[in-house]
């Protein structure tokens, strides 16, 4: 079930929140419980079963390594724990792929064909955080296994994130205080990242998917296309996870934030702290830190660090050696930082605005080898960007997109920057009673956004999350 589609926005959330709100407050739990596997089994019915089956693994490891406080038993059983979880997402997710590149060594391994369960590496990653924290001491066991099934399956960040940690959310799933302030926080914040999704992100996606696939593309239509993923991909994502945080705050919830205007970076090392901040941490705190951080005695061993984490998580975003060519990528250009010193060293004005337009650079060749279909794909692509193909500088194709889709990318463009916040806020400090007004008219500004969006969904526009995929 997609947050974009008649059935979730017309049926499923309003009878969710209505039978939330007529509950004793003790059932809802259970309820929110209920309502999550049937988001989620919805379509999928088999794979709910392998949900539950994760949930519970975990669930009993955490007990057991909390019965065992010391000793060997308890490290064993969380090496355990991280290799079952792990296995679940080899299998589902990773299989095919071993298989092919075994089958190049001359092997003739036959394919499996393994549907991929929505929203894996997010809740396989969110449940395994919690018996991680269970076996560090930093999160307490949970004796209640719905309290644990509600942890990992509640429908608002199941299938996209952000990745939320057991610490974050314990005490909120036993005691929480819905508010009207939080609710209508909440309505503001979905109706953004629903407008996100609906209105720039699918929008661009009709650009983006043409020219990927125009075989025949110039210079300035192939940079019209990746320009037109890199807003896809953002707003799409970003606009999930504002629809999570507002759903989360509608039944009293406050998840972290996951993304911070990415595209506004200095450095490569900063998109990252700035882009899917919630993986980015998971990363940092279970891999990175673990094996040292950038707090070791040489360069070499923080070289590895890096080498690890970003091999890793360009494999967690796909079976592909695009995915892990990808990685490796930001793990050169974040090691030669970690390294250099630079943009950090940087004293002229100019270098930095010069390095920002690399380090965005960066970004959209990267996000090239992202949407490809195959790494030849990917350098073809380059090719043409850059004049290396033999094609032309520009085609006819850029003036139509441009005459057709403009307003978008300018839309795209300013909703990228942190430009209407910053004067909101500024005028709010300023004068507080032209804050206050402006927080009014907003409300007519919103209510416009939901039905342009709604509109769209009328005459079946929309497209799946591109996060669902992972």
């Amino acid at each position: 079930m997609l947050f974009s589609s008649h059935l979730f926005l017309f049926l499923f959330l309003p009878t969710v929140i209505a039978g939330y709100y007529l509950l004793n407050p003790r059932f809802r739990n259970g309820f929110l419980l209920g309502a999550s596997l049937v988001f989620y089994a919805w379509g999928t019915q088999k794979f709910v079963l392998m949900m539950i089956a994760s949930i519970l693994f975990n669930y009993c490891m955490a007990l057991l390594i909390d019965r065992f406080r010391t000793g060997r038993r308890r490290h064993w059983l969380l090496i355990l724990a991280v290799a079952g979880n792990l296995s679940i997402l080899f299998v589902y997710k990773y299989l095919d792929f071993a298989i092919t590149n075994l089958n190049l060594l001359g092997l003739n391994l036959p394919l499996q064909h393994i549907a991929l369960p929505l929203g894996i590496s997010f809740f396989t990653f969110q449940a395994m955080s919690y018996t991680i924290d269970v076996y560090r001491g930093d999160a307490e066991v949970q004796k209640h296994p719905l309290n644990i099934a509600l942890y990992v399956s509640f429908f608002p960040q199941l299938v996209a994130g952000p990745i939320v940690r057991y610490t974050t959310i314990a005490d909120q799933i036993r005691y929480r205080n819905e508010t009207f302030s939080d609710f209508s926080e909440g309505v503001r914040r979905f109706i953004i990242g629903f407008s996100k999704k609906i209105i720039l992100s699918n929008n661009m996606a009709l650009v983006s998917d043409a020219v990927f696939a125009d075989e025949q593309r110039s210079v300035l239509y192939a940079w019209l296309g990746i320009l037109a993923y890199a807003f896809q991909i953002f707003f799409d994502f970003s606009g999930y996870s504002d629809m999570a945080i507002g759903l989360g705050k509608l039944f009293g919830f406050h998840f972290l934030e996951n993304f911070d205007y990415p595209y506004i970076s200095r450095s490569v090392s900063e998109f990252w702290r700035r882009w899917h901040m919630s993986l980015g941490q998971w990363f940092r705190d279970y891999v990175y830190f673990p094996l040292g951080g950038s707090r070791v005695s040489s360069s070499g061993r923080l070289v590895f660090n890096l080498f690890v984490v970003w091999l890793l998580t360009g494999i967690w975003h796909g079976a592909s050696w695009n995915f892990v060519f990808w990685g490796l990528m930001y793990f050169l250009l974040l090691t030669v930082e970690k390294l250099s010193g630079y943009p950090g060293k940087f004293t002229q004005s100019w270098q930095k605005q010069f390095y920002r337009l690399f380090t965005l650079l960066c970004v959209l060749v990267g996000w090239v080898f992202f949407r490809a279909e195959s790494m030849n794909a990917a350098l073809q692509y380059l090719r043409c960007m850059f004049g290396l193909a033999g094609n032309p500088i520009s085609c006819s194709m850029v003036t139509a997109t441009l005459r057709q889709y403009l307003p978008f990318y300018l839309g795209c463009l300013l909703c990228s920057t942190p430009i209407f916040k910053t004067l909101k806020q500024h005028l709010s400090a300023k004068k507080p009673a032209a804050g206050a007004a402006v927080e009014w008219l907003s409300i007519p500004v919103y209510g416009f956004l939901l039905f342009w969006a709604v509109s769209y969904l009328m005459i079946g526009s929309h497209n799946p999350f591109i996060y669902f995929n992972f």
